[in-house]
């Protein structure tokens, strides 16, 4: 498990995925959260802007995110 700290309120999920070295750019980000490969708190979600806090885990290809 990656564990990401957060510095402020939330992070966009497309930046979490690039922060995270998951994708390689934005671009690669939004065409994955919208073709429904990425999970928020377990459920598939589709939001681009989705504004990820901390407590908050993001599943993508087998990674999952531990937003602290």
């Amino acid at each position: 498990m990656i564990e990401f700290k957060l510095i402020g309120d939330h992070i966009p999920m497309i930046q979490l995925l690039k922060a995270a070295q998951l994708v390689s750019t934005g671009g690669e980000a939004q065409i994955v959260v919208s073709e429904g490969e990425v999970k928020y708190n377990g459920e598939v979600d589709y939001r681009k802007r989705l504004k990820v806090k901390r407590g908050d885990i993001v599943e993508f290809r087998g990674n999952k995110i531990l937003v602290i």
